[in-house]
């Protein structure tokens, strides 16, 4: 025996010989693996088919049951998601065209034809979303603005007529209402845990009714997209999944089956159709509005009173900022409850209520948020030292009115239905009027109005009534008061038109 070992340890050396043991012990492992994989049927590699099986975990409360898998699809999600989402049809009156009869001029002189008239509308589609079971629906401002008619159409095919219960075209949003009860209604999902990679799915109406309820799937793109020119106060959600035309109001649903956003925009470059850049209102900021239109029938915003810009690398560095977070005060407005809090220019504020502030879009939609009266907490750097500032927000005054006589004598009133807002250097930059111009701001006007009827449209400015120049909402207010249900003459400036010119409201009483 030894003599066997002596011979082959000279043929293999003491390196062969642990070669060798290795593999014995690779040889080991292999048959006992086998031995348990032939019982247990566990294998450490996926099966085939199972690479894509990702389990939704479903919210409580949710209209979803079990898990779901991408491999298998979405229809769960689907099937209880789609019946709270609805078609809306619009009717809206058709001021584009001229027509001789409706010259003010024309009128002046010769009154109103005794001829009958065709009105001329146009047809408009959007969808939205129902959010309680008694019939309030949430869509988007652009949807209804200035519809005479809405036709809203359910999943189940039954159709109602719609009435807008308020709108807010700040956040584009508003809430419509029909007489209908025990409807499905939408599970609200957090927006605030929302995250880029995250798997949604979108619903609407697209292009035409027929295509009511087409469902396109894809992921959050990106969050907390501010400064597009969509709205004034924007944070969006942006998204891959397929938005077009009639997709506006329609859901952004995550996959536990909950609403997280209201689609709202496309980014196309002048294409007609999506690109795969789309954006939907969170819901947090969307219930937000839809709660306030509800409770007070208008957005009561909060207000803080400064004018703050986003810190740069550049202005970090020269104020001594770390990692160029924040956004910088430029202006405290007397008096305000910035000013009371002690705020001061140049400081740059870091948080506001424990969250992070990274720039000023941010914080203006989080001040605008909160309720007025609510004491809120400033973090700020002042010559590089934190400090903690305590600031009782105010109420953002709107200085937007229009004249109200009562729902029954507006109707009758020659200016009555015509909302109006003081003309400011931003909203005459907003919509390109030279700044000589003065006057008040249409900002909406009702279908039904004198004022419609003529031609005018929000962006018009109403410089005069009767040869009274107008300054202030209060002047308007006086005078529609005066005019009353006379006849008036108006000096409108018209960005359309190209300038100025007068327009004559006969009352409707």
């Amino acid at each position: 025996m030894n003599a066997l070992r002596t011979k082959l340890h000279a043929l293999f050396g003491p390196r062969s010989w642990r070669i060798a043991g290795s593999l014995a012990l690779v040889l080991i492992g292999v048959l006992v693996g086998s031995a348990i994989t032939a019982r247990t049927a566990w294998s450490p590699f996926p099966h085939r088919g199972d690479e894509a099986r990702i389990p939704v975990y479903l919210a409580t409360g949710a209209p979803v049951s079990g898990n779901i898998s991408l491999l298998e699809g979405l229809a769960p999600i689907v099937r209880a998601a789609r019946e709270w989402v609805v078609t809306i049809e619009t009717k809206t009156p058709d001021r584009a065209g001229w027509d001789i009869f409706d010259d003010p001029f024309f009128r002046w002189f010769f009154g109103r034809p005794q001829i009958p008239r065709r009105e001329q509308y146009r047809r408009g589609l959007g969808s939205g979303v129902i959010v309680s079971p008694d019939g309030y629906i949430l869509t988007n401002h652009h949807v209804v603005e200035n519809a005479s008619e809405l036709d809203v159409a359910l999943f189940d095919g039954r159709r109602f007529r719609g009435r807008v219960v308020g709108a807010d075209p700040k956040t584009d949003l508003a809430v419509v209402k029909i007489e209908a009860t025990k409807l499905p209604a939408a599970v609200f999902g957090d927006s605030s845990r929302v995250q880029a990679g995250d798997f949604v799915i979108a619903i609407g109406s697209p292009f035409d009714p027929r295509l009511q309820h087409t469902v396109t799937f894809g992921i959050v793109s990106a969050t907390g997209r501010g400064s597009l020119g969509i709205a004034d106060y924007g944070d969006f959600i942006q998204t891959d999944a397929a938005i077009n035309p009639g997709n506006s109001g329609g859901p952004l649903v995550n996959m536990r089956g909950e609403l997280i956003g209201i689609n709202t925009a496309i980014f196309t470059r002048g294409a007609p159709a999506n690109a795969g850049v789309g954006f939907a209102i969170p819901i947090n900021m969307a219930r937000e509005v839809m709660e306030r239109i509800l409770k007070y029938g208008r957005v009561v915003r909060g207000y803080m009173g400064v004018n703050i810009q986003t810190l740069d690398a550049a202005m970090a560095e020269v104020y001594g900022v770390r990692g160029h977070r924040g956004v910088i005060v430029l202006e405290v407005v007397p008096d305000s409850p910035a000013d009371r809090a002690g705020l001061r220019r140049d400081d740059v504020i870091i948080e506001y209520n424990g969250q992070k502030i990274t720039e000023s879009e941010q914080l203006r939609n989080l001040v605008a948020m909160t309720a007025p009266g609510t004491r809120a907490t400033l973090k700020i750097l002042r010559e590089g030292r934190e400090q903690t500032l305590t600031v009782e927000v105010g109420e953002l005054k709107e200085e937007r009115a229009g004249v109200r006589f009562g729902e029954e004598a507006e109707r009758e009133a020659t200016l009555g239905g015509i909302g109006v807002q003081e003309l400011t250097p931003t909203l005459q930059q907003r919509y390109a009027l030279p700044r000589q111009i003065t006057g008040v701001l249409i900002v909406d006007i009702a279908p039904w109005s004198p004022a419609a009827e003529a031609g005018l449209m929000p962006g018009d400015v109403i410089q005069e009534i009767n040869r009274q120049p107008i300054r202030t909402v209060a002047d308007f207010r006086r005078l529609a008061a005066e005019v009353g249900r006379r006849r008036a003459v108006l000096r409108v400036y018209s960005q359309r038109q190209g300038g100025s010119l007068l327009i004559v409201l006969e009352s409707r009483g």
